[in-house]
């Protein structure tokens, strides 16, 4: 596969999965691939999210995290909590990590610190200090297969006869890329769709090709209830193939998301998503350069590429004129306006053809 671009934001895996698991139901689909006895119990609709990561500086470069309160359902017989919470911890780095299950550990000792604190500060009686049982998941995404147990006797020598005295616990795992595909999407969801996808990034284009015409056909066909997150899977689709595929393979593959698309607002929500990597990316460049023509640059394709998408083909005349176009308080104004137009005949390029470049 040809190389990417070197301007493709660094961090897309972990930040745009994060994104993704603000939305209750991609949590839910999360936790139903890997753990559908525990789902049932779960009243994912009332997700409290904890704003706070524990992750250290020096491994921000390579994962994120995500805190929730879930509680559990009503008529739940023999819970004795009311709810619990999920840590997920998303690994997008292909090193394996064989401190994982301290690390995990450590994160869970900080939570349940946490909540010790607030008892304190609330004056809560002693009766009604309880820890929340806390549900860990590692969620990675990386390519290597993750072979190394999460336990804390990973990175210790322990006799036999010493064993009991090492804390222990389970982890969900969710390997995406060692996952079978059947696995993935054996209920359905957006998500397990979306990560089929996500398991053929770094394939040939034949391939991604197959993979996102397949998750496209069956994402776009599920219950009108699931409408937002068809709208964020379209929006990660975007952004990954503007993120991990070569500039030369962009085009074909966004098409076989736009043929799929029948809803004006998930065509806008695809449009979007494009226009602001490609500004995104005009900025690096410019910024790289020392110059304001790689900004002006990415708006101009910005807006060249959501015309395209909702009109299919451009005039060349009209292109050249977009092109020709260096204000960047213009190029913006006319961004705002190829959100909006109905048709191309609403494009009115003259009044800025006139007005002065950026110095």
């Amino acid at each position: 596969m040809p190389e990417t671009q070197e301007t493709q934001i660094e961090h897309f895996p972990d930040r745009s999965l994060r994104r993704l698991l603000q939305d209750k139901e991609y949590v839910r689909g999360l936790v139903q691939i890997i753990a559908p006895d525990i789902e049932i119990f779960l009243n994912f609709s009332r997700i409290t999210y904890e704003k706070r990561s524990f992750i250290s500086k020096t491994l921000q470069e390579r994962e994120s995290d995500v805190l929730l309160s879930v509680p559990f359902q009503e008529d739940t017989d023999a819970i004795d909590t009311d709810a619990l919470f999920i840590y997920i911890l998303i690994e997008h780095q292909s090193t394996v990590d064989k401190t994982m299950g301290f690390r995990l550990l450590s994160y869970m000792v900080q939570i349940w610190e946490s909540q010790r604190r607030e008892w304190e500060t609330e004056k809560l009686p002693e009766n009604e200090r309880r820890l929340q049982p806390i549900l860990p998941i590692l969620f990675y995404t990386g390519d290597r297969p993750w072979t190394t147990p999460i336990s804390l006797t990973t990175i210790m020598d322990v006799p036999e006869i010493l064993e009991r005295f090492v804390p222990s616990f389970d982890t969900l795992f969710l390997g995406v890329k060692e996952t079978e595909a059947e696995a993935l999407t054996q209920f359905g969801h957006p998500l397990g769709w979306l990560l089929r996808v996500l398991q053929k990034e770094h394939a040939d284009e034949t391939e991604i090709s197959e993979a996102l015409a397949n998750a496209m056909s069956h994402i776009t066909s599920v219950d009108e209830g699931f409408a937002p997150q068809v709208a964020e899977a379209l929006r990660y689709f975007v952004q990954l193939i503007f993120h991990r595929r070569s500039r030369d393979e962009r085009d074909a593959l966004v098409d076989i998301i736009r043929q799929h698309i029948q809803d004006n607002k998930e065509l806008e929500t695809m449009a979007q998503t494009t226009a602001e990597f490609l500004i995104e990316q005009g900025k690096a460049e410019g910024k790289a350069e020392g110059k304001a023509e790689g900004k002006v640059e990415g708006i101009q394709d910005a807006i060249l590429k959501l015309l395209q998408l909702q009109f299919q083909n451009v005039p060349e005349v009209l292109s050249r004129e977009i092109r020709n176009i260096h204000n960047l308080t213009f190029l913006d104004t006319l961004l705002e306006q190829a959100m909006t137009v109905q048709s191309l005949e609403e494009i009115d390029t003259d009044f800025f053809l006139e007005s002065p470049r950026n110095d």
